[in-house]
């Protein structure tokens, strides 16, 4: 196993857990390796940092997969996806969940999210699309699924020299699907939803507006396939209305409201809700709570600053329309707005 000793200076970075190492911050390789090759690395005094796989054709050219001198082999993935599994089951999730996030999970670059029976794989990284076989076969002998498909129609492949693709990584199956969550049920689209198909990260958020909604006029904006909406209808809502600029989200928000029998208490319409939150505030519309769930602002550090006005401004109009004691529910998904700055931002609003 080819050996590759790191730069004195990001020693302590990676001794604190950070499982990434750049392309510039490696002293020496000895010997020689080929993209997508498990290495053992070294710090500069001899001491083992780990083992991980390489790619010498990417900005981040190694990424840690485990600390010790272990085998990196079809188990080593099958006990990493079987841990991960046992701890989503002792957070109480069931059915759906992001089975394995990443680095999170001691997998860079690896997400699997997992849809009840149904499981949608994403491999980001060159070093982990060669273990591909190796993750699939693990799902089937962990799971037995009845179906596994793959979103690697993603951007970020491209920067270590693969292609976007979506296929099957079983038999072909229907890639609508249907899921439970909540006491809810909806339409999950596998294939050509946005990123896996269904933001699995909000389930205990949409969970949690039980609360604040019964017998509220409620308006989502930003609302995609209804599913804060519908919730809120389930939990007693008097009227709900969601808007987003797709017609297709708001076709498919509108089938999850009549999968539910709900679609007599919540409705979405296709509009611009940037135009919607500022024309009808000036109206004088208003609702008991206003939930805004937008898309992400920026994706460089270069237009934080952008993204920072940009949630101001939604905030602030959201907030205008909300009648007195009520409230707003309001969401960030833009990675480069830490918690910290999004609240700054809507006590700024």
């Amino acid at each position: 196993m080819t050996k590759v000793y790191l730069n004195k200076r990001i020693t302590p970075r990676i001794a604190m857990g950070h499982p990434w190492i750049y392309n510039n911050e490696v002293d020496r390789i000895a010997g020689t390796v080929s993209p997508g090759d498990i290495v053992e690395v070294y710090y500069f005094d001899g001491q083992l940092a780990g083992r991980g796989y390489i790619n010498p054709g990417s900005q981040i050219i190694i990424r840690l997969l485990t600390r010790k001198r272990e085998n990196i082999d079809a188990g080593f993935f099958h006990q990493k996806i079987s841990e991960a599994w046992a701890y989503r089951q002792q957070l109480g999730y069931t059915e759906n969940c992001r089975l394995v996030f990443g680095e999170a999970d001691g997998l860079p670059a690896l997400i699997i999210d997992k849809f009840n029976d149904y499981f949608v794989l994403q491999t980001l990284s060159l070093g982990i699309e060669q273990w591909k076989t190796a993750i699939v076969d693990a799902i089937n002998t962990i799971f037995k699924p009845k179906g596994i498909y793959e979103r690697n129609d993603v951007p970020v492949r491209e920067l270590e020299g693969l292609e976007q693709k979506k296929d099957f990584l079983s038999d072909p199956f229907p890639t609508e699907i249907v899921i439970k969550e909540n006491g809810l049920q909806f339409y999950v689209d596998i294939e050509h939803g946005q990123k896996t198909g269904y933001f699995l990260d909000q389930q205990d958020n949409r969970r949690a507006i039980q609360n604040i909604v019964k017998g509220a006029d409620v308006l989502g904006a930003f609302t995609y396939t209804g599913t804060f909406e519908i919730h809120a209808a389930h939990y007693g809502a008097k009227s709900v209305l969601g808007i987003d600029i797709s017609e297709n989200a708001v076709a498919q928000a509108n089938k999850n409201a009549a999968l539910n029998q709900l679609d007599h208490i919540v409705k979405f319409e296709a509009m611009n809700a940037f135009d919607v939150l500022k024309n009808w505030g000036k109206e004088g519309r208003k609702y008991d709570v206003v939930m805004l769930d937008p898309p992400a602002f920026t994706k460089s550090r270069s237009s934080i600053e952008k993204a920072v006005t940009g949630y101001k401004e939604i905030n602030l109009r959201g907030m205008k329309m909300i009648n007195n004691g009520g409230f707003l529910v309001t969401s960030s998904c833009t990675n480069l707005v830490s918690p910290e700055l999004f609240l700054d931002t809507i006590y700024m609003a």
